[in-house]
């Protein structure tokens, strides 16, 4: 499975780092949207591994996503594209898969010297900000470009930010904007 390099910046001001990035040259990449996933445990024990079923608000994605440290190269992630949400939920229940969780987030897109960043939006959690690229090092480097240092990163997942607010992601059915 491929690595993901990607790394959080907690706690951020969404317009205050959209700013930012536009300041240093990036682009805003489309409009904020609302994204839907449903979680799927591989093995109800083991929750360093899991699928996602997201719907982006532009498309639909599923995702398996093992977890072997935190730090900015510590997930492994594939992905492929899906054509109908709702029918691939109804796909993995066929096959013996049932949803963990319902969550949502409001996702604004961005680039920046090849980079793909996101201010993610999540109920009862203060917004972040993910950074992924194609190294570590290039993390780091659009990471600094924003007055960020290395130091004020984290590869932590979001079940362990909520953690950090004192909220126990794995056993709530639903995180919604509504509920």
């Amino acid at each position: 499975m491929p690595t993901e390099y990607e790394a959080k910046v907690l706690d951020v001001d969404p317009t205050a780092v959209a700013d930012g990035i536009l300041a240093a040259g990036g682009q805003q990449v489309g409009p904020t949207t609302l994204q839907r996933r449903y979680v799927y445990d591989i093995s109800p024990d083991d929750h360093s591994r899991w699928v996602r079923l997201r719907d982006t608000g532009v498309g639909s994605t599923l995702t398996v996503k093992e977890i072997r440290h935190d730090g900015i190269d510590g997930t492994d992630e594939i992905e492929v594209g899906v054509d109908d949400f709702d029918a691939t939920n109804q796909l993995l229940a066929r096959l013996g898969f049932t949803p963990r969780s319902y969550q949502e987030n409001r996702r604004t897109s961005f680039t920046l010297h090849g980079a793909r960043l996101e201010i993610d939006e999540w109920p009862l959690i203060p917004p972040y900000l993910e950074i992924e690229a194609d190294s570590r090092d290039d993390v780091i480097e659009v990471a600094a470009l924003l007055g960020v240092a290395e130091s004020q990163l984290t590869g932590e997942n979001t079940v362990k930010v909520y953690a950090r607010h004192g909220i126990d992601l794995l056993t709530r059915a639903r995180v919604s904007f509504e509920s």
